[in-house]
């Protein structure tokens, strides 16, 4: 039995332990347990943990009747974890922060809510039609909006101001000033700015000819936390499968591959896995004070340090454009209850719970966007306060408006499978061997892939 399998049925074995301990521990006070499974998406990070434990303890001392409980699984394992509990009829109630991507992994196992929404009087015009639809499933609801996060640039005000270099614009369609020239800012121009913050041990920059790309002590440009698909959608969105059931990816996409392979393994601005695995980089890239600028989502701002832990000022910015477009794709998670729950109507008393009264502090923790309108400014105060060297705020909702459409975790038949194809493609681009990889046969052989499991799916 190799380590991988071993530490997924040891975490397997203590989820189920504690929900059985917790289980055992509460049904002397006659309470009814209801589980929510953390790790498909945010939710693991231990600057989280602390908030996490005050709104299950606000919750638990607030009534008699239900006993609340976080599992939180480690993001490795944590989809398999999930499988195996489901498999072995110990599904948690809830499931959540979950996004698109991570429910799609589950087909047909979300509870349809609409009869519970009806039969607890919700009112859904507190959030916008759009934000519901994305939800729906024909007449079935299968989730409420809870947490959106937009797609922008952070970067760090420190290393630009060392370079002398101008900010990012904080507006779209703003000119970026480079060389006394004013500029678009698209991606070409990311990539001239990244090349001239990435920095070896001699103090030379990437576009330098004695620039030694084994020796880089700071890089220009990354997509954090990134999946290929989401970068790939920073040129333009797209469907997997067309309406043909063909797989076919579009020219932005190939052209946006080919710009990171430019920046992996030629201009040296964006860092290798193999850089991302460094202690030069911990505990994570941007976050590290060694990469200059990080396109990502709103929900990063769970992990940068901060208060008397910042080591360094960062700021926001407008994504870049593409062919005068601009996309930003941005992820929209929520909690989810699970069609095999046993406590169905308690587990929507403690949904109502999360995306009501815990919504605030919850959203704030995982560095999201609420979806209430009513609690987006009260969201923004707080990460203001959190991140006094932030005066962009507004670039937030602004992006929302840019979203890449369809989202880039839209789904597909045969999504998990699809999905480790296009994570095995990733790793391999930003694996060693990536820069010997020939971009357009590597794409035509996962496009080849993908259709197989598509296909597979109608069979």
């Amino acid at each position: 039995m190799n380590k991988a399998r071993k530490f997924i049925m040891l975490a397997v074995a203590l989820v189920t332990a504690l929900t059985l301990f917790q289980g055992a521990l509460t049904a002397k006070a006659a309470k009814t347990v209801v589980t929510v499974f953390v790790g498909l998406g945010t939710g693991t990070d231990p600057l989280q943990a602390d908030t996490q434990k005050a709104v299950v303890q606000k919750f638990n001392d607030s009534q008699a009747d239900i006993e609340l409980k976080f599992n939180i699984v480690d993001n490795k394992v944590a989809a398999d974890a999930l499988s195996t509990l489901i498999a072995s009829g110990n599904a948690p109630d809830i499931v959540g922060p979950v996004g698109f991507g991570g429910a799609n992994s589950y087909p047909g196992q979300w509870l349809d809510l609409a009869p519970l929404i009806a039969k607890n009087k919700v009112d859904l015009k507190v959030y916008p039609d759009a934000l519901i639809n994305l939800y729906k499933e024909g007449d079935a609801i299968v989730g409420l909006p809870f947490a959106v996060f937009p797609g922008m640039i952070y970067y760090n005000t420190d290393i630009f101001d060392e370079a002398g270099l101008a900010y990012p614009p904080a507006k779209v369609g703003e000119k970026y000033k480079l060389d006394g020239k004013d500029v678009d800012w698209d991606y070409d121009t990311v990539a001239k700015v990244a090349a001239l913050l990435t920095i070896d041990a001699n103090g030379k920059n990437s576009t330098e000819a004695d620039f030694d790309p084994a020796k880089i002590e700071q890089f220009g440009f990354i997509h954090q936390f990134g999946s290929i698909r989401s970068e790939m959608s920073t040129f333009g969105g797209a469907a997997v499968v067309n309406k043909d059931g063909k797989v076919v990816f579009p020219d932005y996409w190939r052209a946006e591959v080919k710009w990171l392979w430019n920046g992996l393994w030629k201009q040296h601005f964006i860092p290798s896995q193999t850089y991302s695995d460094s202690a030069l980089l911990k505990p994570n890239e941007f976050g590290s004070g060694k990469v200059a600028m990080a396109r990502t989502m709103l929900w990063y701002t769970c992990c940068i340090p901060a208060g008397k832990d910042a080591t360094f000022k960062f700021d926001l910015g407008v994504a870049p454009s593409y062919k005068g477009n601009t996309f930003a794709p941005i992820d929209a998670d929520t909690f989810r209850i699970m069609k095999a729950s046993k406590n169905p109507d308690a587990a929507f008393t403690v949904l109502m719970y999360l995306l009501g009264e815990a919504e605030l502090d919850l959203t704030t923790t995982y560095g999201a966007y609420p979806a209430r309108p009513d609690l987006q400014d009260a969201a923004i105060k707080a990460k203001a306060e959190k991140f006094p060297s932030v005066t962009h705020w507004e670039v937030v909702p602004d992006m929302l408006k840019y979203a890449a459409v369809p989202s880039h975790e839209s789904d597909h038949p045969n999504y998990l499978k699809g999905k480790v194809l296009f994570d095995t493609f990733r790793a391999a681009l930003y694996g060693e061997s990536g820069k010997d990889m020939d971009v357009d046969k590597a794409l035509d052989k996962l496009q080849a892939d993908v259709q197989a499991v598509v296909d597979s799916a109608k069979k």
